[in-house]
C-alpha cells in the first residue's frame, strides 16, 4: 500500500489579495485556474518547487484558519526573500521550536496560517 503527496486546500476570499500574497509576496506561481461561469468562485492550483496548493473560494471547500506545514532547507534564505520584499502586512521571523525544528509562521489574508519548517534535527 502507498500514499501520494498531499494537496491541501485553503479558503481565499478575494482573487486579488491571494495572488499579491501567495504569487506576489511569497512567490509561488499559478498553475492553473477554474470558474465554472463568470462571476462564479475561483479554484485554482499555486506552487512553488514540489509544494502545492490548492486556493478556493467556494464555499464548503475549506474552513478559513487551517494551518500547513511546508519543509524547506533553505529556511533563512526564504526569510531574506521574502523581508527584502517589504511587505506590509507580514514581517517573518524564524523561530527555534523545543522538537528541534526552525519555523517561520506567516498569517495569509484569509486567516490561514501557513509553517515554513526545516526539517527535525535530532
Amino acid at each position: 500500500m502507498s500514499f501520494g503527496k498531499t494537496t491541501p486546500i485553503l479558503r481565499i476570499f478575494d482573487e486579488a489579495k491571494a495572488v499579491e500574497f501567495y504569487v506576489d509576496f511569497l512567490g509561488f506561481k499559478i498553475d492553473w485556474q477554474h470558474r465554472f461561469e463568470a462571476n462564479f468562485p475561483l479554484y485554482l492550483q499555486v506552487s512553488r518547487g514540489e509544494c502545492v496548493l490548492h486556493l478556493s473560494e467556494h464555499h464548503g471547500d475549506a474552513s478559513p484558519g487551517s494551518a500547513l506545514r511546508i519543509e524547506t532547507d533553505e529556511l533563512e534564505a526564504f526569510q531574506q526573500q521574502l523581508i527584502g520584499k517589504d511587505y506590509k502586512f507580514s514581517h517573518p521571523q524564524i523561530q527555534a521550536m523545543p522538537w528541534g525544528s526552525q519555523d517561520m509562521t506567516i498569517a495569509d489574508p484569509f486567516g490561514n496560517r501557513l509553517v515554513f519548517t526545516n526539517a527535525i534535527s535530532l
